[in-house]
């Protein structure tokens, strides 16, 4: 490819993992295409930042509408800016919603990484375009029996998918692995585990849990309710992850690489966690469905709640048809053989999205002051 400057298609660009993608490619100088959907709401908060104006001409980003269900769509895209790089991180991506919505998950998150390998292939760009196809941890389905000798899920770790999410995202791993082996193309999965950040979707249990202590913290909630506590996750920061992504398509040789951090942690002690930040300590009281966390004390002059009030019950409707219990994964792979090294911890991570959480919704309660302030005046 020499030294000319680079260009990279981003599908998903408005969502977390697109915004952070984004800004390291701009950062290193490519020229970055990003596919939005339509919608009649403006969704693009997270790379606002990044997209200033649409008429200049040295603006190196640039927003397409499209969908991964309309080929044709994508292949118009694809054939109009001959990207170096496409990375497909568009996907329906709830594993929870993905029970109430299978058959379009099957179609967006498995088909839809079909429609971009095929419109690559009929282009006449195997040789030119290097695909990174997102592929997740939930391919593994948690199976005790499964993991290496070690304990964690690698590359080389049997698949049973839990859900319709990962039953798709099987069929996504395993296109791009076919087209790759069939028309030579550099075509690479990246098996991401669960990687969180102040960007991260409201509805994902992680932001759920920091967004929900936030508002605890400053009065603006009483409780959060949640589903299976015991289950236990391997959370990196989406940063790290992203720059895994843009290592593997670098690579000499196409590959399937595992991204995680190899530490599990469940989801009761992200709750701690991230009541510590802002200096409450919690207990948690009962067991299953009966689970509650109370406050035990108050460490933050700002954040001070009745010692004894309960802050955390448990929901049975957010719990999984089929739960993933464990998910723990083996980075070795990608350290030795890319030099890849996280730069968050779990700590880090939790005080990034707390932060970012707090300062959120201080900026509400001071829109909510100036609101009575203007009442009161008209008054």
């Amino acid at each position: 490819m020499g030294n000319k400057q680079k260009v990279a298609l981003i599908t998903g660009i408005t969502g977390q993992d697109g915004s952070y993608l984004a800004e390291l490619l701009l950062q290193k100088g490519y020229i970055v295409h990003g596919i939005k959907r339509r919608s009649s709401l403006f969704n693009t908060d997270r790379i606002d930042h990044l997209y200033q104006d649409p008429h200049d001409p040295n603006q190196r980003l640039k927003l397409h509408y499209g969908d991964l269900t309309d080929s044709m769509n994508l292949t118009r895209i694809i054939q109009e800016i001959q990207p170096d790089e496409i990375y497909n991180l568009g996907a329906m991506s709830h594993v929870k919603v993905s029970f109430d919505m299978p058959e379009y998950v099957g179609n967006v998150d498995g088909l839809g990484t079909l429609r971009i390998l095929e419109a690559v292939r009929l282009l006449g760009l195997t040789e030119k375009t290097r695909i990174y196809q997102a592929s997740t941890s939930e391919l593994y389905g948690g199976l005790e029996e499964n993991k290496n000798e070690r304990g964690f899920y690698d590359e080389s770790t049997p698949f049973y998918p839990r859900s319709p999410y990962g039953v798709a995202k099987i069929y996504g791993f395993w296109i791009t692995k076919n087209y790759r082996e069939a028309y030579n193309m550099f075509a690479c999965n990246g098996i991401l585990f669960n990687h969180e950040s102040p960007r991260r979707g409201e509805t994902f249990v992680t932001r759920k849990i920091t967004r929900a202590v936030a508002k605890i913290a400053m009065g603006l909630q009483d409780k959060v309710f949640l589903g299976n506590l015991e289950a236990k996750r391997d959370w990196g920061h989406a940063k790290d992850y992203v720059r895994m992504m843009w290592m593997i398509l670098q690579a000499d040789k196409p590959q399937d690489w595992v991204i995680a951090t190899g530490v599990t942690t469940t989801v009761r002690d992200f709750v701690r966690m991230a009541f510590s930040e802002v200096g409450i300590e919690v207990e948690f009281k009962g067991e299953g469905v009966d689970e509650k966390a109370y406050v035990t004390a108050c460490n933050h002059k700002d954040y001070q709640i009745e010692i004894g009030k309960e802050v955390l019950s448990v929901d049975p409707k957010y719990f999984r048809p089929t739960e993933v219990d464990l998910l723990i994964g083996d980075p070795t792979k990608a350290k030795c053989e890319l030099g890849w090294v996280p730069e968050h911890d779990l700590v880090s991570l939790v005080h990034d999205m707390m932060e970012g959480d707090i300062a959120l919704m201080k900026k509400d309660v001071d829109l909510l002051k100036a609101g009575h302030e203007i009442l009161k005046q008209a008054e």
